[in-house]
């Protein structure tokens, strides 16, 4: 059987992510102030412009070598992933796209800023979640993805044997 990568899928995705997410981050930058936040839903989505020096909530703040060294090795391992691990597989290739583009646009940023910068502010059933972006949500469905993907592949193999 053939080996199947779907490159071209692949790099459209991990581009319009990376796209997308540079682009609204430069907006958010240049034209609204730190703190600056206005309603698109109200008591639902807010765009906030925030900025992070850490990973999720702020963890780790200010350990920015960390972060680089760390989010070199997980691209490196990501495409070593994709190149072992996902071949003939278009969802798994998908999910590490999502995963690609999303470290590597917060990446961008710590290497470029020393800080990420975040801008989607919800309210979910009255929880204020963490201001994030468009990378912070391009892991999130990666790793959910990545996760649905490896349990299916599980259990198929759980019916093989």
């Amino acid at each position: 059987m053939k080996q199947q990568y779907y490159i071209g899928l692949s790099l459209f995705i991990a581009l319009t992510i990376l796209i997308g997410d540079q682009l609204t981050k430069f907006i958010i930058r240049t034209q609204m102030t730190i703190g600056e936040s206005f309603a698109v839903l109200p008591k639902f989505l807010y765009i906030t412009s925030h900025r992070n020096n850490g990973a999720a909530w702020g963890i780790l703040s200010g350990k920015m070598t960390f972060f680089y060294i760390i989010t070199v090795i997980i691209l490196v391992a990501l495409i070593v992933f994709y190149i072992k691990e996902a071949k003939n597989h278009m969802l798994m290739q998908i999910a590490i796209s999502l995963l690609f583009s999303g470290a590597l646009g917060n990446f961008i940023d710590r290497v470029s800023s020393g800080e990420v910068v975040d801008f989607i502010d919800t309210v979910i059933f009255g929880y204020d979640f963490p201001i994030f972006n468009i990378a912070d949500a391009s892991l999130t469905i990666g790793v959910i993805l990545l996760i649905i993907v490896l349990l299916k592949d599980q259990n198929q193999k759980g019916k093989v044997s």
